[in-house]
């Protein structure tokens, strides 16, 4: 490598970019997205000390524990009058998930209102250039009323319903994000019909992500990306779903992101969806990850037991003519845990059954046309694959499962283990606790109270279970 004096924090930035592209190689590509991507120079001014910093406290322990002789051997063999690295947790930039769709801090964001009042109406700005809006395709179901609101969704919904408000939109743009069947397109669709039954002629566009895609390619092809660009933002609110889609492709990305700014800083309505966090998004360019975390990021959490339940009662009101029994509710709500899209087929799985053969419903009627969806639920995951991916995952041995160490940074990563081996496994308490070292079953309790706790407040830690249930599950 070759080497620079220190002086300036030009030439750390430097070395941090060769630093940077270092650990990549070493790391690998996994391992680097997943815990030191994120990583970000501190610029003081300080030319004896490298300053780097992380989004979140446990990042940082976890850099700090695996990585600190590293950085600073690298970084010295760049510059030889650097004394030391620090790895420290920068302060957050903006409250996203924080914010609560009740808090006041919602009506206290800026607006530009007074660009907003200069502006000519939506309507005389398309008949002006000759745009036409088509209606979007709403689902009729999917409205505000059929959406069953608990804890694990309170703060989308109420965002969601916030953004439909006529008016000057009090954030924008909103980022919706879940796993599949969580309900991010029932709420997409409902600020749709709720912003045009406050506001008829107003111009709702609706797409997924990969629609976006293919539009703007065949209008480069037919050489007419204007009508193309023109469509989009011309419309008052503009909802795009599975933003996942576009990742890695960089002309798409390009043009996408010039739209989400054009939409946002005419103070316009932008809604988008994807399966993660925009953090998380791999393969998307960090400018519109930026855009889209500088408004209102809300997540919507697996079901549990209650309001899967409150669903399918929901559900089985609505059913013409069948009734289903409480007992046959229970069976799908505690068998099918984190979609509710499988849910509700479930449920109209026993129903059009009941109808085709003219059987009544009950348990053993439900047992039976669920047959292939029950089993599919009970792939049988062990204490041992759980381990071995929570290991895998934090970049850890096996034996930390079982040691005797409480650094965080070991520590935490057990606790997950536990909870996932008392979430997805059938085993007892003192089961679990044997697996873990011989631990005690008041152990184990405490962990899986800790991570519940932890998945409210600490979003590295919430979507690092989700990874991780994903890949046990699949």
């Amino acid at each position: 490598m070759t080497n620079w004096e220190a002086g300036s924090t030009s030439e750390q930035a430097n070395a941090w970019a060769v630093v940077r592209a270092s650990l990549k190689e070493q790391a690998g590509a996994r391992l680097f997205d997943q815990w030191l991507k994120p990583m970000e120079l501190v610029e003081d001014g300080d030319p004896d000390t490298v300053r780097l910093s992380l989004p979140s406290a446990f990042m940082t322990n976890w850099v700090r524990s695996h990585y600190a002789d590293r950085l600073s051997f690298e970084f010295q063999q760049l510059l030889p009058a650097v004394n030391s690295v620090v790895v420290e947790t920068r302060a957050p930039r903006a409250p996203t998930v924080a914010l609560t769709a009740e808090s006041p801090a919602l009506a206290d964001i800026p607006l530009s209102a007074e660009l907003a009042a200069a502006m000519p109406s939506p309507v005389a700005v398309r008949a002006m250039a000759g745009i036409t809006i088509e209606r979007p395709t709403l689902d009729p179901k999917l409205t505000f009323d059929r959406f069953v609101v608990d804890q694990s969704n309170r703060v989308a919904f109420n965002a969601s319903r916030l953004l439909a408000e006529p008016g000057v939109p009090r954030f924008s743009p909103l980022f919706l994000h879940s796993g599949t069947g969580q309900g991010k397109t029932h709420l997409m669709h409902s600020i749709g019909h709720a912003y045009l039954a406050a506001v008829p002629d107003a111009a709702v566009l609706c797409m997924s992500a990969e629609r976006f895609m293919f539009d703007f390619v065949a209008s480069m092809r037919a050489r007419d990306t204007y009508a193309f660009k023109a469509r989009l933002r011309s419309s008052d609110l503009l909802l795009i779903d599975d933003l996942q889609f576009i990742a890695g492709k960089d002309a798409t990305q390009e043009e996408f992101f010039h739209t989400i700014n054009e939409i946002v800083g005419m103070g316009k309505r932008l809604v988008i969806s994807a399966d993660r966090s925009p953090q998380s998004l791999d393969g998307v360019e960090p400018r519109i990850i930026g855009r889209l975390g500088a408004g209102l990021v809300a997540d919507i959490k697996a079901p549990d037991l209650a309001l899967r339940r409150a669903i399918l009662v929901r559900k089985a009101a609505e059913l013409p003519g069948v009734p289903i029994p409480a007992e046959v509710l229970d069976l799908i709500a505690a068998r099918i845990h984190f979609s509710i899209r499988e849910l509700e087929g479930a449920l109209n799985r026993v129903a059009a059954y009941a109808q085709l053969t003219g059987e009544r419903v009950d348990l053993e009627f439900a047992v039976q046309t669920l047959g292939d969806v029950l089993r599919g639920t009970q792939r049988r995951v062990t204490i041992d694959d759980i381990q071995k991916l929570v290991t895998q995952h934090f970049d850890l041995k096996p034996l930390d499962m079982v040691s005797a160490r409480r650094s965080r940074v070991v520590a935490r990563p057990r606790q997950i283990a536990m909870y996932l081996s008392k979430r997805l496994t059938t085993r007892s308490l003192p089961e679990i606790g044997r697996k873990f070292g011989g631990r005690d079953h008041s152990t184990v309790i405490h962990a899986v109270r800790k991570i519940e706790e932890l998945r409210d407040q600490d979003r590295e830690i919430d979507n690092a279970v989700r990874v991780l249930m994903r890949e046990l599950e699949a």
